[in-house]
């Protein structure tokens, strides 16, 4: 017998990453002026949902990539060139 006996219940929840329309989707509900557009502050606290270690800079570096007219915002039709960007660091489903 084992001097030291010990049961160790872990369970581990499988997480899926987040497809492109679920990041669309994740860009929208941050829209909370309801601008139909993404400012930064915006972008900002959508990286930092899903889960960005240095949210402050992915939305800068988002934005001076999406923002095709310079406008200082992620429009709609910006809105699939941030998703493209946001979907190469692997972000689950909470």
């Amino acid at each position: 017998m084992s001097l030291f006996a010990f049961t160790i219940n872990y369970t581990k929840t499988a997480r899926m990453p987040i497809t492109d329309d679920q990041l669309r989707g994740v860009f929208k509900k941050f829209d909370t002026d309801g601008d139909k557009k993404l400012s930064k502050d915006e972008l900002k606290a959508a990286f930092e949902y899903l889960g960005s270690y240095i949210p402050g800079w992915q939305a800068f570096l988002g934005l001076q990539l999406a923002d095709a007219n310079r406008d200082g915002f992620v429009n709609e039709d910006e809105l699939n060139a941030l998703v493209a960007y946001a979907s190469k660091f692997g972000y689950l489903i909470k």
